[in-house]
């Protein structure tokens, strides 16, 4: 009898009630519009499909995928979705591939100025799996919104072969287009990590489709430790800073899209400010910002992030002596600002990614076994210690 009563009950819970969690697995933040003029860079996309594989970091039994037109006046037709698992051997996985529908529509047309959330798609993923979203586009995309620097390979190929095991006569190139994020359902609640950052988060200089971006190997960490139930949302953009637009909006004006609208947001890891020091020497700013000015936005980062109840962890700015826009007022800046981090009571807790990766014989400057060799962006084994750095004790 009990059982028949609780099973009423749950008939009459609202849709909403009975829903799995969702998180994000994967992202690549929108930044750019598609360059009006030719560029070599870019294969033709009428007429074409083109085919981005990801690397999720948490796992689900279902999932759905973020398309974005945010920062572009036209509509873009979308003919077809497909999201499939990718096989090592470059391939569609058997038996994997789904039709991805929006609102319930196979083909649809992506409006300017927004986003599109996918229907649910039953294809239960495991953590660090790839994923490949294949997308048609019939009229091709002008305009359509970048995430320039993917680090990752994605492919152009003729016509509609969405639900190709292999594209025929693709070509490849290394940017994500329309594609912004992959979410991921489970009946147990999981939570989203977002990496809030510029290009040291956005993996600049890390190897081509080998995921050694700290982020990445953060959640790789994560899975075992937070038994899966904790995924990691990379919100990097390559040049980006905290006061001005640079490369994308500044952050202050992309924090509510990037970081509190993710579902399932537990806590943000802010890396930012380099950028705003040294864009402001090389530009020759007469009121270039100070320690002062970057703590403040750090401080309206923490307010807006508490106030729906996001924890906030902040990095301390790398070392970049060497790199083309240091500066002793940069440094004296860097000096400021860390110790700030280091020592304030307001944040959630700090990252020191500084200690982690400077000389020990210049701490001004990046240690030589993790200098990519423009003195500002760490390799592969400097991502590795950053994301080692992370006490994972934080993000509990």
């Amino acid at each position: 009898m009990k059982s028949l009563l609780l099973a009423a009950l749950l008939l009459l819970l609202p849709a909403q009630a009975q829903a799995q969690s969702w998180s994000r697995s994967w992202s690549a933040v929108p930044h750019r519009i598609m360059p009006l003029a030719p560029d070599k860079t870019l294969p033709e996309f009428r007429d074409s499909t083109v085919r981005q594989v990801v690397r999720l970091s948490n796992g689900g039994d279902q999932l759905r995928i973020r398309l974005s037109n945010e920062l572009s006046e036209s509509p873009i037709r979308i003919g077809a979705v497909h999201v499939a698992l990718m096989g090592t051997d470059g391939r569609l996985q058997p038996g994997t591939d789904q039709i991805v529908t929006f609102g319930r529509r196979p083909a649809f047309h992506l409006p300017g100025q927004a986003p599109l959330l996918s229907d649910p798609v039953k294809l239960p993923v495991k953590p660090l799996s790839h994923v490949a979203v294949s997308i048609y586009l019939p009229d091709g995309a002008a305009g359509a919104v970048l995430h320039w620097d993917a680090f990752a390979t994605a492919w152009a190929a003729p016509g509609n072969q969405t639900g190709a095991p292999m594209l025929e006569r693709a070509r490849r190139f290394e940017r994500r287009i329309i594609l912004s994020a992959v979410e991921v359902e489970n009946r147990q609640p999981n939570r989203t990590i977002v990496t809030l950052g510029d290009s040291i988060t956005d993996g600049a200089l890390t190897s081509i489709d080998a995921n050694k971006r700290w982020p990445d190997i953060l959640a790789e960490r994560l899975q075992p430790a937070m038994k899966g139930k904790a995924g990691v949302a990379n919100a990097g953009i390559s040049g980006n800073r905290v006061l001005r637009n640079g490369s994308g909006p500044n952050v202050l004006a992309r924090f509510d899209r990037d970081v509190l609208s993710v579902p399932g947001v537990s806590h943000v890891i802010m890396l930012e400010g380099v950028n705003d020091v040294g864009a402001a020497w090389r530009a020759k700013d007469p009121m270039p910002p100070s320690a002062e000015d970057l703590i403040a936005g750090y401080r309206q980062i923490i307010a807006r992030a508490h106030e729906h109840g996001v924890k906030v962890i902040l990095g301390t700015i790398l070392p970049f002596k060497g790199a083309v826009y240091w500066s002793d007022y940069g440094e004296n800046v860097r000096t400021a600002v860390n110790a700030w981090i280091r020592d304030n009571k307001e944040a959630d807790g700090h990252v020191d990614f500084d200690k982690a990766l400077a000389d020990p014989a210049d701490r001004a400057r990046l240690a030589p076994r993790f200098n990519s060799g423009d003195s500002l962006h760490p390799n592969d084994a400097g991502h590795f210690a950053m994301a080692h750095a992370v006490n994972l004790e934080l993000l509990r």
